[in-house]
């Protein structure tokens, strides 16, 4: 069974969880996030440095080096990152590798055959904003497995976990997701609250009600299609889950950030399009991407 084919039906194996690292801070921080998230599953950890990184993220490594070959820099890269998974979390087992190749394709292949793939992005400002990272974006759009992208500030530091709730953006078919399945997950693990939310909107502004509200329930009929698919989500939730639902009028990509501010993790599902092999992420994943000021983990939902 393959990796994706496991996390859409939620069968265990025994995969690591892949970390892309290039010696940049914001790197370093996604080998704290992982290690961390590999210690909560017992899973092993498998840091990951593709050589030609450095020309797309325009990052430079940490290890204080004249002019290293691109060799003896990447090893540097990964034996950094070895020691700070081993700091951080002592117990889990972890393996390093170099890819002489773009990083892109050599992290979306590793998906293939990992649990987990987790990457830290460098902050931006401008136009340059808008492009989060094109190895980001990139691999988020492609990879077989969730995907979690931490992403900085300004500064270039990663945000740190607020250890609170997690916070699900609910899609337009919930019964069966993989980013529902993802989420419980996570707040099972972690034993916090999940937030299933999900934005509506009307038609437009003077949009008039349809038909009266139900006693106690949401006034407009879109606010309540919205409440009845948060309720589809978690209607099989297990025993022991602590959720709470939300519908909020907006748009997607702006009420999912702003609903996450100080969580733990958003999670997002993404519907690949078979055949086509351009960008595979919709506007509510990008605006997840570009404006969540927490952690981020792009779920990959079967055809």
């Amino acid at each position: 069974m393959s990796a994706a084919t496991a996390h859409a039906f939620g069968e265990p194996l025994d995969l690591p969880m892949v970390v892309g690292v290039d010696g940049s801070e914001p790197s370093l921080r996604a080998v704290d996030w992982a290690a961390d998230e590999a210690a909560l599953r017992g899973a092993s950890l498998r840091l990951v440095h593709a050589s030609l990184w450095e020309r797309y993220e325009g990052t430079t490594p940490t290890a204080d080096t004249e002019e290293p070959s691109e060799e003896l820099m990447a090893e540097d890269v990964v034996e950094a990152a070895e020691r700070r998974a081993h700091r951080r979390q002592p117990a889990v087992k972890v393996f390093t590798d170099v890819l002489p190749e773009e990083p892109e394709y050599a992290l979306t292949r590793e998906s293939r055959s990992a649990l987990l793939l987790v990457l830290g992005c460098r902050g931006r400002s401008g136009m340059a904003e808008a492009l989060l990272g094109s190895v980001s974006v990139a691999v988020a759009g492609h990879a077989h497995c969730p995907v979690v992208v931490l992403r900085a500030n300004h500064s270039g530091e990663a945000r740190p976990q607020a250890h609170g709730r997690i916070v699900l953006g609910v899609g337009d078919s919930p019964a069966g997701s993989a980013a529902v399945r993802f989420a419980v997950e996570e707040s099972l693990l972690r034993g916090v609250p999940l937030e299933a939310v999900r934005a509506w909107r009307r038609r437009h502004p003077f949009e008039q009600h349809a038909q009266p509200p139900t006693t106690g329930g949401p006034a407009h009929p879109r606010e309540r299609q919205a409440r009845d698919l948060v309720e589809e989500a978690l209607h099989d939730s297990p025993a022991g889950l602590q959720a709470r639902c939300r519908t909020v009028e907006g748009r997607a990509q702006d009420v999912l950030p702003a609903a996450a501010h100080g969580a733990d993790l958003l999670v997002v599902g993404a519907r690949r399009r078979p055949g086509h092999f351009g960008l595979q992420l919709g506007r509510v994943a990008h605006g997840a991407l570009h404006h969540a000021d927490c952690p981020v983990a792009v779920v990959p939902e079967p055809a």
